[in-house]
């Protein structure tokens, strides 16, 4: 989900945009043509690949955790020229004496860099993974503290590009030309500043590092938690390494035929977003938001207009008149791609943005989100770009920027204001100048050394349940766990259910049974008690729906 409006599938959490334009959570800027597919299937690296040397010390600004760097080849199908650095965080396990490993974790993207996000994330994980698991993520090649994709010489131009690009999606004719022109501009910026870099950021890229940095902390198998993005990171590694995979969750799935065009050598007709569904598991999530908000009092869903029709005709309402009577000329665009991004975490997420939606009802300008934590190593530069450069490379996009504003108002007929938005996210890559040099595009069913455990949540915004039905299909052993609840991921919407499967699957490889589901902790906004209904309490498994 997004990127530069990426779906690329941003983690939702993630470091907090500074752009509404720059990444909502998951999934989006590709392109369509492409070198030859790499068809390895040797379990390793070659063996004149040493694995990296980890100097592991406390990170600066937050000393429980620790800090590391490696150095991987750019091309690991030619390992003999150009290195890059990769930027490594880990917390140890907090029960040293019951340890039985390091878990290796994504927090998605394209363009998550695990040094920030993975120190937020972690309160998430089941706690008995933090106590048992050594917990290691890294940020991606071309991402963060790794070797970045940077195309601008200073934060000034990088600043003048942003503050001429709209926000969200263009609104307009003048918008579309000036966003069609803002990420041409970009992309021939990138290839001037780093075009071999361009070529050698993509998944199969990180696949191969993260291959390393498995042998580096001496695992002989590979045990891995990657949500959205990571999710395709992670089958993406499976089938290259499948011998080396001992566990593997996957959460808020990315279906890989879409990624990958079906394998096809043409042109798609559509953006990748759409090829997902993400729209309309955007337009269901948030008709699912006004549903329950306008079951809600006001005093629990600011935006409630005591029904669930009346609060959908308002938020009609109020997007009409964003268009017609914008504050600014990107008011529209903007509150559109808050929308989408504030469905990713329902508490507080959900409450948060129906205060920001009644703030805009009222004609004020709404209040920001509540900003995360600080990470314990120092936020670095997190351009629209990084994550661009892995999704343009890596999954086919339509090459014509002339055809978007056709392609948006289609979606628009099947998934209203969010299919305009995920429409847009993919556009960049029309322009994105370069091409992945080692692209691995199937087949998607090896069979690995141990099964995967397969995560979907029924109202994803950004990668819809359908995926993880996909991914649990293509795989070659995968079991599907549904999370019958709301938002992107159920490691950021917790469910004490799931996290009990997961943490008895990581552990020692139960899987749920066939067919299990499980329900969140709470529900979004608070439902009307029943008459004569009985509020209860409930303990680890409170979740569980069968």
């Amino acid at each position: 989900m997004p990127i530069s409006s990426s779906l690329c599938v941003r983690c939702v959490r993630c470091v907090r945009p500074r752009r509404a334009t720059a990444v909502v959570v998951a999934v989006v800027l590709c392109l369509s043509l492409f070198t030859a597919p790499s068809v390895s299937g040797v379990d390793g690296p070659p063996p004149s690949v040493p694995a990296p040397r980890l100097d592991w010390k406390p990170c600066v600004q937050g000393p429980e955790f620790d800090c590391a760097t490696a150095r991987v080849p750019l091309d690991h199908l030619d390992p003999g020229r150009r290195s890059v650095k990769l930027a490594l965080v880990r917390r140890k396990a907090t029960v040293p004496g019951r340890r039985v490993g390091t878990l290796f974790f994504n927090p998605g993207g394209p363009g998550g860099p695990g040094t920030v996000q993975m120190p937020q994330d972690y309160p998430f994980l089941p706690r008995e993974i933090r106590e048992r698991y050594d917990i290691v993520s890294w940020d991606p090649r071309g991402v963060g503290h790794s070797t970045a994709v940077n195309c601008f010489a200073n934060a000034a131009e990088a600043k003048a590009w942003a503050s001429r690009t709209p926000d969200g999606f263009p609104a307009d004719a003048e918008q579309r030309a000036t966003w069609i022109a803002s990420y041409k501009d970009l992309g021939r910026r990138c290839q001037e500043r780093d075009p071999q870099l361009l070529r050698h950021v993509s998944t199969a890229d990180t696949a191969r590092d993260l291959d390393q940095l498995r042998r580096a902390v001496g695992e002989p198998q590979l045990t891995y938690f990657g949500i959205s993005y990571g999710t395709f990171l992670g089958a993406t590694y499976a089938n290259l390494f499948p011998g080396k995979v001992r566990a593997m969750v996957l959460d808020s799935n990315v279906d890989p035929q879409a990624w990958s065009n079906h394998a096809s050598d043409q042109e798609p007709a559509l953006p990748l977003p759409l090829r997902m569904g993400a729209d309309r598991g955007a337009a269901a999530t948030l008709d699912q938001f006004l549903t329950r908000c306008g079951s809600a009092a006001t005093a629990d869903c600011g935006f409630s207009a005591g029904s669930p029709k009346a609060t959908r005709d308002k938020f009609d309402e109020l997007m009409r008149r964003l268009r017609e009577h914008p504050v600014s000329k990107s008011t529209y665009g903007r509150t559109v791609g808050d929308v989408v991004a504030g469905l990713n975490v329902v508490h507080p997420g959900w409450k948060d943005l129906a205060g920001r939606l009644q703030d805009l009802w009222r004609g004020r300008v709404p209040k920001s989100p509540t900003p995360l934590p600080a990470p314990p190593v120092p936020t670095p530069y997190l351009g629209v770009e990084q994550a661009s450069a892995v999704l343009c490379s890596d999954s086919p996009n339509p090459r014509d920027p002339g055809v978007y504003h056709a392609l948006e108002e289609a979606a628009a007929l099947r998934a209203g204001d969010a299919g305009r938005f995920w429409t847009w996210a993919a556009e960049p890559c029309a322009t994105w100048p370069a091409l992945a040099a080692d692209r691995y595009r199937g087949p998607w069913n090896k069979p690995t050394a141990h099964p995967v455990l397969v995560v979907g949540t029924s109202y994803d915004p950004a990668t819809p349940y359908a995926g993880a039905q996909a991914m649990a299909k293509e795989l070659a052993d995968a079991r599907l766990l549904t999370n019958q609840g709301y938002g992107h991921t159920a490691l950021l919407n917790p469910s004490s259910c799931v996290n009990e499967y997961e943490s008895r699957y990581l552990l020692d490889g139960t899987l749920p049974p066939a067919g299990a589901t499980c329900r969140p902790n709470v529900l979004p906004f608070p439902a009307p008690m029943p008459r004569g209904g009985v509020a209860t309490g409930g303990g680890a498994l409170a979740g569980v729906a069968s």
